[in-house]
């Protein structure tokens, strides 16, 4: 009776091709992209992610050049040429997510130099602050804080218990939530912050 050399047979296949699809370096940055669109803060930033597709993209860009160059088929050529622009466009699109929210929440150098020649020294040596509205402030409180307790579409990557809910009655606060796999959830993005940072959750 014949067997099948590869255990688990064609389903055990797809799903190791699923979980390795999913792992691509490409795809990691497109859920890096994808959650710190829909954060409402500044996410940790993927440096060995970043330096890995910077490696891959100059190595994309040779490969375009040198097959261009070699005479190979256009429409191949237009397929790789195809991969480095999706790869470009989404780098750029993480970078500049994150080049936007920092200039929403922090004053640049130039433009607090504006500022001070221009409004800050003219007003009393208590209000010369840029980011605190007095000198009895005691914390920055002219400088905006994330909105934490935004609501969020999520999906989680694997069954989930022991969520506090951040949002809702106070009665209600003291329940655990659980989160399927797969499925999605709107929720109060404060409640699940660590486990979008552990990478246990989706942004959608």
């Amino acid at each position: 009776m014949a067997s099948n050399s590869m255990d688990g047979g064609p389903t055990q296949l797809t799903d190791d091709y699923d979980a390795l699809i999913s792992t691509t370096d490409v795809e990691l940055l497109k859920r890096a992209w994808r959650n710190e669109k829909a954060a409402p803060e500044i996410l940790r930033f993927e440096t060995d992610l970043i330096t890995r597709v910077r490696e891959q993209i100059q190595l994309m860009e040779e490969t375009v050049e040198e097959k261009s160059a070699g005479g190979t088929n256009p429409l191949s050529v237009s397929l790789y040429q195809m991969d480095l622009d999706r790869t470009l466009f989404l780098l750029r699109s993480y970078l500049r997510i994150r080049i936007q929210k920092f200039s929403g929440c922090r004053c640049t150098d130039d433009l607090k130099q504006y500022l001070d020649d221009s409004v800050l020294s003219k007003l009393p040596e208590n209000y010369q602050s840029v980011q605190r509205q007095s000198v009895i402030s005691e914390e920055d409180d002219m400088v905006p804080e994330p909105q934490l307790d935004t609501f969020v579409l999520c999906r989680s990557k694997e069954y989930l218990t022991g969520i506090q809910l951040e949002d809702g009655p106070v009665d209600d606060r003291s329940k655990l939530f659980e989160m399927e796999p797969g499925v999605l959830y709107f929720i109060c993005y404060k409640s699940i912050k660590a486990l979008v940072e552990s990478g246990k959750i989706d942004l959608l």
